[in-house]
This record gives C-alpha cells, sequence and structure tokens, in this order.
C-alpha cells in the first residue's frame, strides 16, 4: 500500500480500509495545525496508477496466507470482507467531482465487498459541490464524512483562520442531509481560549442542534511549538485554558446539545477517555466529568498536556 507520512484516521474508521488518494492539506492555515509538518509539500493527489494498485492490492486480502493466519488465530474461518473504505489524507473531499466519483469507480470494481466510502473534509470542500454532486456521490456509495468543524464559536473560528464561519457549518451540513449523506463532527476543547470555553461550547451547541451528526467527537487542543498558535501566545495574543476548564467546556456542551448522537472523546489528546449515546447517557458522561472536575488535579492533567510528544 502506498502510504505517505503520518496516516490519521477518526477512531471509529479502525477496521475500515485506508486508501490513500491525497497527502497533506488544501487549506493549511489554521492556527493550532501540526498534523501535516511531516511532509514536504502542503498538498499531493494520489496518482491514479497508485491507487489502483493498492486496490489490487486489497483484493487478495481474503486469500493472503497473513491474513487467513489471523483469521484462524481470532477464531473465525476467514477474513472479514473489506466493507468500508476511508480514504486518507486532511481533506479528500475536497477532489473534483469526476475525480471522486473515478476513485469510487475503481473502488467498487476491485473490492465488490464495499458499500460506503468516507473520508475527512471541510465544510470548504462541501461548498465546491452543487446539490446534484453531492447526491450522486451518495449513490456510488459516499457516506460517513467527517468534519473538524472545532466550534461555532465565530470569533475563534476567525480567529483560527478555519476559513469558514458558524453559518456556513449549518448550511452547508444542511445539503449533507438533504443528499442522504451522513457527517461526523469533531470539536476541539480550548480553542475559543482562556474565559471563553463555555461561550464556544453554547456556540457549537446551537449549531449542532440544527443539524443531524451520527456523532460529535472530542478533541482537546494541544499546543506544540512549530505552531502558529504558540508563537500568538508568545506575543501576548492568546491565552490557553487550563485543563479543568476544558473539562468543565465539555460539560457545557453536553449540557446544551439537543439532538440524539454518539458522544466521544476516544482520541490521543484525551486524558481520560469516554463515550455514550445522547440524550440517554447524558447524565452518566456529565457525571464522569463531574468527577474529574472535583477529584483531579490540575497539574496531573498539565503533565499529561505536556507530556504528549505526538497526537
Amino acid at each position: 500500500m502506498h502510504y505517505t507520512g503520518t496516516i490519521w484516521r477518526p477512531p471509529y474508521e479502525a477496521s475500515s480500509l485506508l486508501l490513500e488518494v491525497t497527502a497533506g492539506c488544501t487549506h493549511h492555515k489554521c492556527k493550532f495545525c501540526t498534523l501535516y509538518h511531516d511532509l514536504p509539500f502542503k498538498f499531493r493527489m494520489s496518482p491514479v496508477k497508485d491507487i489502483e494498485s493498492d486496490l489490487q492490492e486489497a483484493q487478495l486480502w481474503s486469500t493472503d496466507p497473513i491474513s487467513m493466519l489471523t483469521a484462524r488465530l481470532q477464531g473465525i474461518s476467514r477474513p472479514e470482507r473489506i466493507r468500508r473504505v476511508f480514504l486518507t489524507g486532511a481533506n479528500p473531499f475536497v477532489l473534483k467531482y469526476e475525480r471522486l466519483m473515478a476513485i469510487a469507480g475503481l473502488i467498487h470494481q476491485y473490492v465488490p465487498s464495499v458499500k460506503t466510502i468516507g473520508c475527512f473534509s471541510r465544510i470548504t470542500d462541501v461548498m465546491l459541490k452543487s446539490d446534484e454532486e453531492l447526491a450522486s456521490l451518495r449513490q456510488a456509495g459516499y457516506d460517513g464524512l467527517t468534519i473538524g468543524i472545532e466550534t461555532g464559536d465565530d470569533e475563534a473560528l476567525q480567529f483560527m483562520n478555519k476559513g469558514y464561519a458558524a453559518a456556513d457549518i449549518v448550511k452547508q451540513c444542511r445539503r449533507l442531509d438533504r443528499a442522504g449523506i451522513h457527517y461526523s463532527f469533531f470539536y476541539l476543547a480550548s480553542i475559543s481560549g482562556a474565559g471563553r470555553g463555555e461561550i464556544g461550547a453554547k456556540a457549537t451547541a446551537d449549531v449542532c442542534n440544527q443539524l443531524h451528526p451520527v456523532r460529535i467527537g472530542i478533541n482537546m487542543l494541544t499546543i506544540y511549538p512549530e505552531s502558529e498558535l504558540y508563537q500568538e501566545i508568545q506575543r501576548g495574543n492568546w491565552k490557553e485554558e487550563s485543563e479543568i476548564e476544558k473539562y468543565k467546556e465539555i460539560r457545557a456542551l453536553l449540557e446544551h446539545l439537543e439532538i440524539p448522537a454518539q458522544f466521544a472523546a476516544l482520541g490521543a489528546s484525551n486524558a481520560f477517555l469516554f463515550q455514550g449515546t445522547l440524550p440517554e447517557d447524558r447524565e452518566a458522561l456529565i457525571a464522569a466529568l463531574n468527577k474529574i472536575i472535583e477529584t483531579v488535579k490540575e497539574d496531573d492533567l498539565r503533565e499529561y498536556r505536556v507530556n504528549l510528544r505526538h497526537l
């Protein structure tokens, strides 16, 4: 398989076939982000011959000797068929409609057991597609996009150079709803800065309550020296929340969400992992957050943050 640099995927895509169709990010301007700094370029599309070669390799999954041995060790007779493909890169959904359709065609040609295709997407990537194109992409198997909206706080979105506003999130995700394309959100705790966390949480809940995300995943802002945000802090232009504030912010988000959705903090940026289903698990999740807020020391949480060398 052709993979370039660090490969990022959501925790819930662990069983998906990871297919590289892009590397890097077309935006590459978010002040907090260092995920793609290991690449010598900003963004690159994979050659079609590499995509096709990887799909040919994936064809062998069900008959590959190592796969067969792994299956037997797991107590099953043969490897399970590949049902889902996750396209890698920061925002593969930015690709033109024709290229996305061509990629879907190759996937279904070489691995016909695949039912759905997911990937990361920016809100601005959805803007590039017409309603008719979104509907066709859904028919071709595209479903389950992961969108790092980060927040619904316009002040934070502008400061961090996200390239869109809260109203854009609502407008474009409503278009995904109409096309039948499901999506998940990532929320970035502390992006609004010290003293504004709960403001950002409430603004984000207002955005989410107008939409239908399948899940809302929580990441906690971790600032690395090579980020532009680190330089803003050094210049005195921005201040990070305390670790306890971050948990209070997540609690505020939970308290104001009114929609059914999966809610989870599963990535490495979270010192404590938790997940549940809203609304039925709301009180249990809030109780878990309250316990952290009341019993865990700020210094211990901060030690986890400063020693997190890599996300």
